[in-house]
């Protein structure tokens, strides 16, 4: 029989309090107070093997004073008594001094007990030492040493025989005694560098966690962007950074906001707009049919622009919401487009701003012709709101200048004015929606609308540096396929 298998569900995420529960500042302290207890333990083992070596060393030198008596007294002038005293004094059971031939023993009995253990001071190494040390104090009761010095002068060599008891208490207490002092220094030590570093680091950093979680709040509440302290060192680097992105985020937002505003109050619009369009329309035509030259030559630019009017009004939603449109590519004759931008602008003779068109005989460009001249369009009616602004205008020094070239399968237009330029704090952001408008009413959505439109030809558009006024070069590539029908037509 096969017992039910019994599923647990899996453990969640753990709550935040109890995350917060052991926060930076529990974790510092606590790293803080186990590091320095570690350094004040590896302090403490070689404290306590010095501590043996010194026990030992004291008692050499009390038998080395006692080997003196036995130089000075007699053989039989030494009393059992004064033995007794001797080795009491110097906490032997046994001491024994040879001096060339003979050897002097003082001992309480005849029968001196056997050594467990050999260790000769002359021969002590630190790693030997703290060995020996671990080995006496977890040495049992009663082990007796058999311990090597230096002899007195004129002497070959000294040992004494004694009990390893007395130096495992003295160790036992004197490691206690460090110990606890180390604890000490270690819980104080740690708490105070844990107050250093919180003051330091800790809380600068929970300053930090706090203004990103008042700005996640609302983004787009400027008054929860960080201000930072002045710091020189990370923290104040983290904390200009954090600011730079909150303001860029907070800014991102608002246009985000400004271009759901604008589609919202576009698709309102769009209906009834298409319709008063789609009434002109009606009326154009029938303007179209009255014989007058002036009209019949007026008419078909007119139509041609409330055509544009109402495709434009239809895909105004787009931007924001979708791509465009993918370009119908095919010949532009540009100097016919840059002729109809002229006249959609009232730039003919006699305007107060000067159109100069400077292109190739019979240049055309492999292009959608719609949204090749909303681009130009675009870039010329930025040309003549710059220059507007210093009224009162003069042809002569007021003008827009297109240049136009091919440099094999590219066409390059270059459209420039004479106006005061564009400064350089807004040239960063010119491309991008909402950031690139200085003028009053404006929507900032003329660059990037021509960006877009030129990069869907495979193109790029960019501002050139120039002293006088301003400059955008757009660069246009024919179809792959296309370019060899197009050589062999300019060819012919």
């Amino acid at each position: 029989m096969f017992e039910p298998t019994s599923h647990k569900p899996e453990a969640g995420p753990a709550p935040r309090g109890v995350r917060k529960r052991f926060g930076l500042s529990a974790k510092l302290l606590a790293l803080t107070v186990a590091v320095v207890a570690a350094a004040e333990i590896a302090v403490l083992v070689p404290t306590i093997a010095n501590y043996r070596i010194a026990w030992l060393s004291d008692r050499l030198a009390a038998a080395r004073t006692a080997a003196l008596v036995l130089d000075a007294a007699p053989q039989e002038g030494i009393s059992p008594d004064l033995t007794r005293e001797i080795l009491k004094s110097v906490g032997a059971k046994v001491i024994v001094v040879k001096r060339e031939d003979t050897r002097r023993l003082l001992a309480a009995s005849d029968m001196p007990p056997e050594a467990n253990v050999h260790i000769d001071m002359r021969e002590t190494t630190l790693w030997s030492a703290v060995r020996d040390a671990f080995d006496t104090l977890m040495a049992p009761n009663g082990r007796i040493l058999r311990i090597l010095g230096e002899p007195p002068s004129g002497a070959d060599f000294m040992e004494i025989v004694l009990s390893e008891t007395p130096l495992r208490h003295a160790m036992a207490r004197f490691a206690a005694t460090v110990l606890l002092v180390s604890l000490a220094v270690a819980v104080v030590a740690g708490i105070l560098v844990y107050v250093s570093l919180n003051w330091l680091f800790v809380r600068p950093m929970r300053r930090l966690t706090e203004r990103m979680s008042a700005f996640r709040e609302n983004p787009e509440d400027a008054s929860r962007i960080i201000v930072p302290s002045g710091r020189t060192d990370e923290i104040g680097t983290a904390e200009e950074a954090l600011e730079e992105m909150q303001r860029e985020l907070s800014q991102t937002l608002h246009q985000k906001s400004h271009l759901a505003a604008l589609g919202l109050a576009v698709s309102k619009i769009n209906h009834d707009l298409r319709n008063l369009l789609s009434s002109a329309q009606l009326l154009s035509d029938r303007l179209a049919s009255v014989p007058d030259p002036t009209v019949q030559r007026f008419a078909p630019k007119l139509l041609a622009a409330l055509d544009r009017a109402i495709t434009y009004c239809e895909q105004t939603l787009s931007y924001g919401r979708a791509k465009e449109p993918l370009p119908e590519r095919r010949d532009v004759a540009l100097a016919h487009l840059f002729e109809e931008v002229r006249d959609t602008l009232g730039l003919n003779s006699g305007a107060p701003i000067a159109w100069v068109v400077d292109v190739e005989r019979g240049l055309v460009a492999d292009a959608d012709p719609d949204q090749l001249f909303r681009v130009i369009l675009n870039l010329a009616r930025n040309a003549v709101q710059a220059l507007e602004a210093r009224a009162p205008l003069d042809p002569e020094r007021d003008q827009i200048r297109i240049r136009a070239r091919r440099k094999g399968s590219l066409v390059e237009i270059e459209l420039s004015d004479t106006g005061p330029g564009i400064p350089a704090a807004r040239r960063e952001h010119l491309f991008e929606a909402f950031a690139s408008s200085a003028r009053r009413g404006g929507t900032g959505l003329g660059l990037p609308i021509a960006d877009e439109l030129v990069r869907a030809h495979g193109g790029e558009i960019r501002l050139l540096d120039t002293q006088v006024g301003t400059t955008f070069r757009i660069t246009l590539p024919d179809q792959p396929g296309d370019r060899h029908h197009r050589r062999e037509r300019i060819r012919a």
